[in-house]
């Protein structure tokens, strides 16, 4: 009896081994499916003090750890993080810089260490709360998100660059499961379909040097960006030009959706158009001259489905990496407040719901600014929502597609990380009573009464 029973022990727990390390064998669109809907850090880690004695520049290393609060006022902390997980978000997307402000050695384009920690800490707050990871190298001073069309020796150097700042960030997250996605770039400007080629190059030269870092960066998702991350010239000149990859289905493509111009950044009305303060079905205002002309829902579906068309059907997931519109304090004649609150709700919605239904996981922006002209969800110092609008459309869509109900499968702490218990049914823990738990990959018993 005592031998049939430590020998299913053995079984189950060889198993549950199997089982917890099997994430990485996951698709790059069943990996989109559980990363939906997401939530971005804005401008936090990509920030930098451009002012004083000595300001940051690519390719030194004046931005130290005061470059976190540069643009906004609160460091990150897990209880943030965990409040952002609260309210149903899945995935956390940190746009980092590396070579603006934090190259610690120009000759050999080497990452500050202590930057490295930080941005590391980060992504474990993120992990230990079972959240999918999207990390990047973001506008990053421009060194190479302007420079694409470079050609000769500059062309050879950015290539350099761009690879030993992506083996470094491998190396240091090379143990992490797939809960951590890299981004190679952020909003690359290729306004010119000839441009596309040296896009590509580059977006090669990421992909190689993560897969050549072996460990489990031989099977990570990555993420390429489309020509300025504009959806219609992805599709226009993207859709059969991927860059290659040993592992099959583990790419997806990024584009980003701020639109129309006049409801998402316009704070001015001008010769040439007006402001939208009122999008959507129902929310036209009579007599205003701020209700949206185009870039309503008609017009989301269809570029929604020519994504869908263009790569999600070839197993290539979306990720709409950036999106989202500022609030505005409306006044005058002829305006509704109510109104443009409902716009922002239906916006946020309407968003959220159509890229989920076609495998386009959708990333919320937000700034942790506050005041009207604001694209912010979340105030992260006093862990409560700032914008009410914006996060109920969210989490409508989210009911109405039944995402985050149910039993989800469960999460595994970093190997560098081990602060996080699961039950089998997916449920972390902190202190494990008597039992079978999983930490970080791996079967654990506990014999605590």
């Amino acid at each position: 009896m005592k031998k049939r029973t430590l020998s299913f022990i053995l079984f189950f727990s060889i198993s549950l081994i199997l089982s917890a390390q099997s994430g990485l064998d996951k698709s790059a669109t069943e990996i989109a499916k559980e990363m939906m809907p997401g939530w971005n850090l804005g401008n936090t880690m990509e920030a930098a003090v451009t002012w004083g004695s000595n300001p940051v520049k690519t390719f030194n290393n004046a931005g130290d750890l005061a470059s976190e609060t540069a643009w906004q006022s609160t460091k990150t902390s897990q209880q943030i993080i965990d409040y952002v997980k609260a309210q149903g978000f899945r995935s956390i997307r940190i746009p980092c810089a590396w070579v603006y402000g934090h190259i610690s050695d120009a000759n050999n384009f080497t990452i500050d260490a202590t930057w490295m920690a930080r941005v590391k800490e980060i992504v474990d707050y993120c992990i230990k709360d079972g959240l999918y990871v999207l990390l990047n190298d973001h506008w990053d001073g421009g060194w190479l998100e302007e420079n694409i069309n470079a050609t000769g020796a500059a062309k050879t150097r950015n290539k350099a660059v761009l690879k030993a700042i992506w083996t470094q960030i491998a190396e240091e997250f090379k143990d992490y499961d797939e809960h951590l996605i890299f981004a190679g770039l952020n909003e690359p400007n290729v306004d010119k379909q000839t441009v596309v080629t040296s896009l590509v190059e580059y977006e090669q030269v990421f992909i190689d040097a993560v897969r050549a870092t072996s460990g489990n960066n031989a099977k990570r998702l990555l993420v390429v960006q489309g020509p300025s991350t504009d959806a219609e010239k992805t599709c226009d000149w993207m859709t059969n030009k991927m860059p290659s990859d040993p592992i099959g289905n583990k790419l997806a493509i990024e584009i980003h959706f701020y639109y129309p111009w006049n409801f998402w950044r316009m704070t001015k009305d001008e010769s040439w158009g007006n402001m939208f303060y009122y999008w959507g079905s129902g929310n036209h205002v009579s007599g205003s001259n701020h209700n949206a002309t185009y870039g309503e829902e008609n017009d989301m579906k269809k570029l929604a489905d020519r994504l869908k068309t263009c790569f999600v059907d070839k197993g290539i997931p979306v990720i709409n990496g950036e999106y989202g519109v500022i609030w505005r304090t409306v006044t005058g004649n002829n305006e509704n407040q109510e109104k443009h609150n409902a716009s922002i709700k239906a916006y946020y919605k309407t968003m959220n719901k159509l890229c989920m239904e076609r495998g386009i996981v959708p990333f919320a922006w937000d700034t942790n600014s506050f005041g009207s002209n604001q694209m912010t969800i979340i105030n992260r110092s006093a862990l409560s929502i700032y914008n009410k609008y914006m996060m109920d459309g969210i989490k409508e869509a989210m009911e109405e597609l039944g995402i985050g109900t149910g039993i989800q499968s469960p999460s595994i702490d970093s190997p560098t990380k081990p602060t996080g218990y699961y039950t089998l049914d997916g449920r972390r823990v902190t202190r494990p009573n008597k039992g079978i738990y999983i930490q970080n990959g791996k079967k654990y018993i506990s014999n605590r009464q």
